[in-house]
């Protein structure tokens, strides 16, 4: 039995996922055309349904990923450390790697066993960890790696190589954690600018625009020989204001989470995981002021 590759599952997932939108977006956009619906609303439907799931199962699949290598690069380290004081107690590279897997290692120890089989099999030691780095998908294991595959060929001691390069990669990861901290107050005001303030000034434009159309539309016609200048009602309805303040909101929500993953992460895939609750919170925040202070004017006006 052929073992499929994360690729090949993560493309059958999106496959499946499409498939299912399609599914659904055909059932509801025949529901709509029976039901007597706008023909646009059923064809965005049998669109925009399929392509909500593809992008949803991506950023969910990319996450996942993202997850997972975090994970591999914060227990790296440590298997350097452990293979380091394998190769002081005169134990061969090969056999050094496999003994140091260890289950809290998960899902690296399955990277470092297959690693140290392909050495132990005749590989060539500079193929088998290059493979590693490729197969795990983290820049920076690979540019460690690198470092000491450059090690390897200059004749230095291996074991201490490794345990430096341990050392190294535990303080910059506390730099990291430091650095992150400190702009911990930045990411706090872009979330509650973008997920309450942004929403709170749309809902009192809409609401302002509601009152503002029921009052002109009230005033008898003056003509314009009476005042210096006149009134006149207002064309755009207030179900466009609302519907356009709805998806500037979650285009703001997206590009909000992207600076956020920047800010924090220093990649703005990162904030792909902020997108959902954003776009949650702001909706929810935004027919939430629009139900206080609608019934609050309806009293005064």
């Amino acid at each position: 039995m052929i073992k499929k590759s994360e690729k090949q599952i993560e493309r059958e997932h999106l496959t499946k996922a499409v498939f299912i939108g399609l599914v659904l977006g055909l059932i509801i956009s025949t529901t709509l055309i029976f039901l007597g619906k706008n023909i646009f609303a059923s064809i965005s439907a049998f669109f925009g349904i399929p392509l909500l799931f593809f992008l949803f199962f991506y950023f969910k699949n990319y996450l996942n990923k993202t997850t997972k290598i975090k994970k591999m690069e914060t227990v790296f380290p440590d298997f350097l450390q452990l293979v380091s004081s394998n190769l002081r107690a005169g134990i061969t590279i090969d056999r050094a790697m496999i003994l140091s897997v260890r289950k809290e290692f998960d899902p690296l120890d399955k990277e470092i066993e297959k690693t140290g089989k392909d050495i132990t099999t005749g590989k060539d030691i500079d193929t088998a960890l290059l493979e590693m780095s490729k197969r795990i998908g983290s820049e920076r294991i690979k540019r460690t790696v690198l470092i000491i595959l450059s090690g390897f060929r200059a004749g230095g001691n291996i074991a201490t190589l490794l345990e430096e390069t341990s050392v190294n990669m535990r303080e910059r990861g506390f730099v990291e954690k430091r650095a992150a901290s400190n702009v911990l107050m930045y990411v706090i005001f872009i979330f509650l600018a973008v997920s309450v303030g942004a929403p709170a000034l749309f809902s009192l434009s809409t609401i302002l625009v509601e009152i503002l159309t029921t009052l002109l539309s009230g005033l008898p016609e003056v003509s314009t020989s009476e005042m210096a200048f006149t009134l006149q009602k207002i064309n755009i309805s207030p179900t466009f204001i609302i519907y356009f303040a709805l998806v500037f909101m979650i285009v703001t929500d997206v590009l909000a989470s992207l600076i956020i993953g920047l800010v924090s992460k220093g990649d703005e895939k990162d904030g792909f995981r902020y997108t959902i609750p954003l776009i949650t919170i702001s909706i929810v925040v935004f027919f939430l002021i629009r139900l206080i202070l609608g019934n609050y004017m309806s009293a005064l006006f």
